[in-house]
């Protein structure tokens, strides 16, 4: 199971990373077009929908990595137990913040297919499409913040497992 989580998270941000470049080709495709005097509309919506997505889909990848921003200040002026409780509580927030918003992300979805929404810019693309790299991504990071806060609670600290899990 550690295996395919960690890959999980691997691919989504490999994924996140394609989507960077999808900004890039966007952007470049944008600039060069219009001093060709040549207007390629939607490319500007493109370029926001890879945008979207790279900064969803890289959530989880991140947090595993430990590059979110923690208040570690407060946390090394803490007793270990302190240290402790306040991570775990910390973490059992993360857990409730993460499933709200992967349960909304995902009902969006449905709703934009439900009600056929589309863009309103040049492109008329359907909303469900892009959006459902949030709705992927943001339930992704939450399976990767409950296995962490799993983790943490049978005693298994994040700098022990890291060294585990990407050894094997």
């Amino acid at each position: 199971m550690r295996r395919f989580l960690d890959t999980l998270y691997l691919v989504s941000g490999g994924l996140a990373a394609l989507f960077m470049v999808g900004v890039l080709a966007a952007v470049v495709t944008s600039i060069v077009s219009r001093q060709m005097g040549v207007y390629i509309p939607g490319l500007d919506a493109y370029a926001g929908y890879s945008m979207a997505g790279a900064g969803f889909l890289a959530l989880a990848h991140t947090f595993r990595c430990g590059e979110h921003i923690r208040v570690s200040l407060v946390l090394a002026a803490l007793p270990p137990a302190g240290r402790h409780r306040l991570d775990i509580f910390a973490l059992l927030v993360a857990c409730l913040a993460s499933g709200n918003l992967s349960w909304y992300s995902l009902s969006l979805v449905l709703d934009s297919y439900a009600y056929m929404d589309i863009s309103v810019g040049n492109d008329a693309t359907p909303l469900w499409i892009p959006q459902i790299t949030m709705a992927v991504g943001t339930f992704i990071f939450f399976i990767a913040v409950l296995d962490e806060t799993i983790a943490r609670l049978r005693g298994i600290p994040e700098a022990q497992r890291d060294s585990e899990s990407y050894s094997e």
